[in-house]
């Protein structure tokens, strides 16, 4: 099925989501070089780049609502969807209460006001999460067509199969 909400040809949920996914995860990896490094710096980057994820993330999702509500029921393709698009709810929760827990904490060189571990954990848990959504997206995309193909099979089998995903006939 193709996308419903296009720019130019190209679908926009696809054309959005790096940035959230890229955001959101160099934040995490931020989080990971400050415990190994213990600089500040790593904090007030991950913090920046947490509100720039959630943002984009915002605006992703209702292009991705619209064409999940197209996607026709009873499908695999439905369901997969539904999955990804709850567990990415989720993600942007994860990471709005880590950015929550850090804000007014990243004042470089005052060591009273970094953020807890909760923070950190929600991002690393945000973190794995948005992996696992990411992969269904690609999953979505990729192997269902969902958003490429108006001739896609809708019901292919998961890629984790090693099944050949074959179009279905019009």
């Amino acid at each position: 099925m193709e996308s419903k909400t296009k720019f130019l040809g190209h679908p926009i949920h696809q054309m959005l989501v790096p940035v959230p996914f890229g955001s959101l995860g160099v934040a995490a990896i931020f989080d990971v070089i400050y415990l190994v490094s213990s600089n500040p710096t790593m904090l007030v980057v991950s913090y920046w780049m947490i509100a720039a994820g959630v943002v984009g993330g915002v605006v992703a999702a209702p292009f991705g609502l619209i064409d999940y509500l197209a996607i026709p029921s009873g499908t695999r393709a439905k369901s997969v969807g539904l999955v990804h698009g709850i567990g990415n709810v989720f993600v942007l929760l994860f990471f709005i209460g880590s950015w929550l827990l850090r804000y007014g904490s990243t004042v470089p060189n005052d060591p009273r006001r970094y953020p807890g571990i909760v923070a950190l954990v929600l991002s690393f848990a945000g973190f794995a999460l948005a992996g696992i959504t990411g992969w269904l997206g690609g999953e979505l995309v990729s192997r269902l067509r969902v958003g490429v193909d108006e001739g896609a099979n809708l019901d292919a089998s998961s890629s984790l199969l090693g099944q050949v995903a074959s179009r279905r006939s019009r």
